[in-house]
């Protein structure tokens, strides 16, 4: 076990006065060892220091430590340190440690009603990217120490602005700079102060929803649709009600109360079509005669390997009905935990105060960043370069399947985000598919996951982003050994 340095003030019980100073001392770290807060390998604080703590002399700190030294709970030497030892006295330890009280059975607690109706937390996968894994950029390419030389620039002139903190909507030039981008190629329809810097879609979905419904308001949603846009709006007490899809998207709600509209209209998830701009144009009027908003996922629009993007959802709309989700995490790496969220104009003064109370601002310095990372450029042909790979990579997933999957899985024919979905022969279980494939290192997800009701054929959700053109071919070869 290493050394661990400690750094840190320690903190003893009241002094007994009933004791010399240096038995009391003795006691103290003694029970501190033997109950475990104080680890073996920790170093403990210089004699000055404690001194100084405790107001006691540097001699009554010596003879403590020499006591405990001489009955083996501490070693060292001149020079290097006092450290807990790393074995100690069994003896001592058998007679010494403190029972830990008995609980008599669960203890119960009274929780609100929110939290019974959260679903358990997800298990993080921190395994290295194989085919076909969902939702993850290519990490192996993006440009690290490009980054870190942004970064360290940053940090070098760094500024007491800086370290003080920022308002809550954000760091005001990265919200230009996302403004400028999201005007230029979303054609979005914002200004700088419309835009609220979040952690990312779960942060914009919660805030959202805490600021715009009430238990047992309604929300519609895409069917198939993102799950854990459902979780978040079931969590607050919300009533999700499921749209069908078609072939230019979610049709529009037959409801006249739903108060928010959750969509994904560039990339639809997980069924990729993009949504028609007449469709579109359908649902802002639905929405300005029902009253409802509108929340449009862009998550990975930016994204499109053919034809030419049709404009934002918010960027058609004229009364102000839309909110605007976009997020760094799929497009740079998971771990940045920035996004962005574009505010109708009456609603920003709420969001703000929401967000001075629950979250005051993302990490300042890594706004900063991340600003400067897109206004000196590396941004845009971060995403040129990558959206060309992904391309390439999507075009290996499709003449590999046509070669080894024929007859067997269809893939969709949307090019388009980082990943892309597929039809299997009717009769098919795909759970069990999953589960077969997954056995051979190959990870598929079933569409049926992501629906609510009876999909009329089974499917797969396929990533392709996260992994190379050999690792893709490998996946479709295990895959074609798991349909056979």
């Amino acid at each position: 076990m290493a050394r661990q340095t400690a750094t840190f003030e320690l903190m003893l019980p009241p002094r007994d006065r009933r004791l010399p100073a240096y038995r009391w001392l003795y006691d103290a770290l003694r029970s501190a060892i033997l109950e475990g807060r104080l680890h073996p390998g920790a170093r403990l604080p210089g004699t000055r220091d404690l001194a100084a703590q405790y107001g006691l002399s540097r001699g009554t700190i010596v003879s403590a430590f020499e006591q405990l030294q001489s009955e083996g709970y501490v070693d060292g030497t001149v020079g290097s340190g006092t450290y807990v030892s790393k074995v100690l006295p069994d003896d001592l330890l058998k007679t010494a440690s403190p029972a830990r009280p008995r609980v008599q059975g669960k203890p119960r607690y009274r929780v609100a009603s929110y939290a019974t109706r959260l679903p358990p937390a997800p298990d993080f996968d921190a395994r290295r990217a194989r085919a076909f894994r969902t939702d993850l950029p290519a990490l192996d390419l993006f440009p690290t120490t490009l980054w870190t030389q942004v970064a360290t620039k940053r940090l070098r002139r760094l500024s007491v602005n800086l370290l003080l903190g920022t308002e809550p909507l954000g760091y005001p030039p990265l919200r230009e700079a996302i403004a400028d981008y999201l005007t230029a190629s979303r054609a979005v329809k914002c200004e700088p102060g419309q835009i609220a810097i979040v952690s990312g879609l779960p942060d914009a979905l919660d805030l959202t929803a805490r600021l715009l419904l009430d238990p047992g308001d309604r929300v519609c949603m895409e069917d198939p649709g993102y799950q854990g846009a459902v979780r978040s709006f079931e969590s607050l007490g919300a009533k999700v009600h499921a749209v069908p899809l078609d072939g230019q998207g979610m049709t529009v709600p037959r409801l006249r109360d739903a108060r928010l509209v959750y969509v994904t209209p560039a990339h639809q998830f997980p069924m990729g079509m993009t949504m028609s701009l007449a469709r579109r144009l359908e649902l802002l009027e639905w929405a300005r005669t029902s009253g409802a908003l509108i929340f449009e996922d862009d998550y990975d629009s930016e994204y499109r390997y053919s034809g030419r993007p049709i404009p934002s959802l918010q960027g058609l709309d004229a009364g102000g009905r839309v909110l605007f989700c976009g997020t760094f995490n799929k497009v740079l790496f998971p771990s940045l935990r920035l996004a962005y969220l574009v505010i109708p104009p009456e609603l920003v003064d709420r969001f703000a105060a929401s967000m001075a109370i629950t979250r005051r601002h993302a990490p300042l310095l890594d706004q900063a960043v991340l600003c400067d990372f897109i206004t000196e450029g590396h941004f845009g042909r971060h995403l040129r370069r990558m959206r060309q790979i992904y391309a390439e990579r999507l075009a290996v997933l499709m003449e590999s399947a046509r070669e080894r999957l024929s007859g067997l899985l269809e893939l969709s024919d949307v090019e388009a985000g980082l990943q892309t979905a597929a039809w299997l022969p009717a009769g098919t279980d795909a759970e069990a598919l999953a589960a077969s494939a997954a056995a051979r290192g190959v990870e598929v997800t079933p569409l049926s996951r992501h629906s609510r009701r009876t999909l009329p054929r089974p499917g797969l959700h396929l990533g392709f982003a996260a992994v190379d053109a050999r690792e893709i071919r490998r996946g479709v070869r295990e895959l074609a050994i798991a349909l056979g």
